[in-house]
C-alpha cells in the first residue's frame, strides 16, 4: 500500500499547517480514547473474570487471557519486539497523518495508534511488567473455540486497519 493512496494527493492540494495541527489532534484524541476505553474494559474484565469465564450468546464468553504474545497469542515471549514495533508504528503516525486527506482516513489511523498503544501499556505495566515490555496483554472476548481470545485493542486496530485498507483500495 503506497502512502500516496492513503492521502489521495493526486486530486487534493497541499494541507496547510492549521490542517495538518487539526489532524494530529484528532489523530491524538481518537488514539487516548481508544487506550482509556481499552484500559476501562481491561480493568473490568480482571474483576469480574478472576473466578472464571461468563458465558455469553452463540458460543461466546468472557474469559481472562493473559497474553505474553502477538495476536492469536503467537510469538509467546516476545512481548518487548511487539511494544517496541507498536511505538514505532505510532509515532509514524503522527508523520503520516500530516499527508492524510480524509478525516475518516485519520479516525482510522487513530483506532489503529490507540489499540497499538492500549496492547504497550498493558506490556509495560500488567503482570509481569518487571522486564521492559514483558507484561502480558489482558484479553477477554472470546467468539468460540475456533477464534483466539482478543480485547478493544484488537478491535480497534482490525477495525482501523481494515477501514484503511478498503478505503486505499477504493481510491
Amino acid at each position: 500500500m503506497d502512502v500516496g493512496e492513503l492521502t489521495n494527493e493526486s486530486a487534493d492540494p497541499v494541507l496547510t499547517k492549521s490542517q495538518i495541527t487539526a489532524r494530529r489532534f484528532q489523530l491524538f484524541a481518537v488514539l487516548v480514547v481508544v487506550v482509556i476505553i481499552d484500559q476501562i474494559t481491561k480493568e473490568i474484565a480482571l474483576a469480574t473474570l478472576a473466578d472464571g469465564p461468563i458465558a455469553g450468546p452463540f458460543g461466546s464468553s468472557l474469559r481472562l487471557i493473559f497474553n505474553r504474545g502477538s495476536a492469536f497469542s503467537l510469538g509467546e515471549g516476545l512481548g518487548p519486539v511487539f511494544g517496541v514495533l507498536a511505538i514505532l508504528v505510532t509515532i509514524s503516525l503522527y508523520w503520516i497523518v500530516k499527508s492524510v486527506q480524509r478525516r475518516s482516513v485519520v479516525f482510522a489511523l487513530g483506532l489503529v495508534g490507540g489499540g497499538a498503544i492500549g496492547n504497550v501499556v498493558d506490556r509495560a505495566f500488567r503482570d509481569g511488567s518487571d522486564s521492559f515490555l514483558g507484561g502480558a496483554v489482558i484479553d477477554f472476548l472470546e467468539i468460540g473455540t475456533w477464534w483466539p481470545v482478543f480485547n478493544l485493542a484488537d478491535v480497534a486496530i482490525v477495525v482501523g486497519g481494515a477501514f484503511v485498507a478498503l478505503t486505499s483500495s477504493r481510491d
